[in-house]
């Protein structure tokens, strides 16, 4: 609907819009306060919709702390005594011990060429080509541009053949630093054997000393592994053996539940299950210096208790024994070393207390999820009756709008109707006036 424009005061020399704006403003205020309403509104659901993925992030922590192929009780840890004997074991590993004696590490083959030449000698012979011979394997003609002992270093590694070169400094001959050339397999083993010679099969570099190329070798209770690396994967299964370059000796291995890991993964769990109570706490405070937008909120409380609760197994005991407490704050706490200790004297008892159908994950899990399911959770339920809150307060909103359009132009016609009548009325006076003044004057 059209607005309809005022006069302006021009007969009243009243600020007739002026007065209109505050008219409105006073009619408008049942409109403000729904819009008020509506923001408080928003701020309930914002929080809640952070609560519910946090829930909801908790009920699935909780049921992967209970997975079997992802829980941390079917973590084994694999420790040795020798710091260059490294082991881990994976899931399918079994508890136990051995030990492990170191017979050889691997080794790459090596050809150390005996001639130092600078880098820009020609140094393949009759042609610029050189051979890398190879057993079982067709000799591979590789193309050196120059010939030059540079150049012949950059073309063996850009042919990418399981060789690598290295220019060794040796010293100096006339000004010019001189190099010997070092050739190696990329990779350790016994079958990495090579030569390299030039185009017609002769000695390069005036011949070379040779370190052949070997397995690695360690013995476990008199059983002899071998591995073309220093790893040895699943050499006892699920248990992987790596050897340091310059290992020896023997190695004390014990596979075992890994404690410290579980221990690990049970505090950052515990943490989880704080942050969702810090956020609970802290949207439904009644304190008067940090208030909440869900002050008070009786079901979001009732969450709080569900996971508080999950600490009290249905036989009455407490996770105590294993670490987990409630403070006088209603937070968990955890005490790692008597979970340790707990996890260690009975791993099974343990692990049964948090991960049986009714242990300690799974009853946080469905408090979790009875509060976050996205058709039935209390807080799902709770986000929806504040959205559609939120539906009707905008409706009401805007048919705010409309009554307030029509009060707007109602009270401009009014004001429109008050200066026409003012200006009429003061248009009549001047003539009156005039008509007064003439038959005075004609009366002289």
């Amino acid at each position: 609907m059209a607005a309809t424009s005022s006069i302006g005061g021009l007969a009243s020399g009243l600020d007739t819009a002026s007065i209109i704006s505050q008219l409105m403003a006073l009619e408008a205020l049942p409109q403000t306060k729904l819009k008020t309403q509506v923001t408080t509104e928003q701020s309930k659901v914002t929080a809640l919709q952070k609560l519910n993925t946090a829930l909801q992030a908790l009920g699935t922590s909780a049921e992967g702390m209970r997975t079997a192929t992802t829980s941390p009780w079917t973590t084994l840890a694999a420790t040795s005594t020798n710091t260059g004997v490294r082991v881990a074991a994976t899931t399918s590993a079994t508890a136990g011990a051995f030990t492990v004696s170191v017979g050889q590490t691997a080794l790459s083959h090596q050809v150390a060429f005996t001639d130092a030449h600078a880098k820009t000698d020609v140094v393949t012979g009759a042609t610029t080509s050189v051979l890398l011979k190879r057993a079982g394997e067709a000799d591979l003609q590789i193309d050196t541009a120059g010939g030059t002992l540079e150049q012949l270093a950059a073309a063996i590694n850009g042919a990418d053949a399981g060789v690598r070169a290295t220019l060794v400094r040796t010293g100096t001959s006339g000004g010019t630093d001189q190099y010997r050339l070092l050739v190696e397999s990329s990779t350790t083993g016994g079958d990495q054997s090579f030569d390299l010679t030039d185009s017609t099969g002769a000695a390069l570099l005036g011949g070379a000393t040779v370190r052949t190329g070997r397995d690695a070798s360690i013995d476990i209770g008199g059983i002899t592994a071998t591995s073309s690396t220093n790893t040895f994967a699943d050499v006892v299964p699920g248990v992987t053996i790596t050897l340091a370059s310059n290992a020896t000796g023997t190695a004390d291995v014990e596979v075992s539940r890994d404690a410290a890991g579980a221990a690990a993964s049970m505090k950052s769990f515990v943490e989880g299950i704080n942050a969702v109570l810090g956020q609970i706490s802290a949207i439904t405070s009644t304190s008067t210096t940090a208030k909440g937008v869900l002050a008070g909120d009786s079901a979001l409380r009732r969450v709080a208790g569900a996971l508080q609760d999950a600490m009290y197994p249905a036989d009455g005991t407490s996770m105590a024994k294993y670490g987990i407490q409630v403070d006088r704050y209603g937070k968990l706490t955890f005490d790692a070393d008597k979970f340790t200790t707990s996890y260690k004297d009975d791993p099974i008892a343990a692990a049964a207390a948090f991960t049986g159908p009714t242990g300690f994950t799974a009853r946080i899990e469905a408090a979790a999820k009875t509060a976050s399911d996205k058709y039935d959770g209390s807080v799902t339920h709770a986000i929806t009756s504040h959205g559609t809150a939120i539906t009707r307060l905008n409706e009401n909103i805007a048919r705010w709008d409309d009554r307030l359009e029509l009060r707007r132009t109602s009270l401009e016609r009014q004001y429109t109707a008050l200066e026409t009548a003012l200006s009429q009325m003061q248009a009549q006076s001047s003539w009156l006036s005039s008509q007064l003044a003439s038959l005075t004057g004609s009366s002289e």
